[in-house]
């Protein structure tokens, strides 16, 4: 398995201003997988995300992204 290191800075809209978010590429392509299992847009679930976040964006995207995974394995 390769590990992908390092910040990657990207530019979403969130309730109608841009906002920069900076993640490690291995939880940019987690989040763009799930918006596509979805069917919706990215800045919809970052928003959806931003909404019920009790920490910083990046770090609630995080967590979202564990809690996902986590749930789709104890359905599995």
């Amino acid at each position: 398995m390769s590990r992908q290191s390092g910040l990657v800075k990207g530019s979403v809209k969130i309730a109608g201003h841009a906002t920069s978010i900076s993640l490690e590429p291995l939880f940019w392509t987690a989040l763009r997988e799930a918006a596509a299992a979805d069917a919706r847009p990215l800045s919809v679930i970052i928003t959806e995300i931003d909404e019920a976040r009790t920490t910083n964006l990046s770090s609630a995207i995080r967590v979202w992204l564990f809690e996902r995974a986590r749930a789709q394995s104890v359905r599995d």
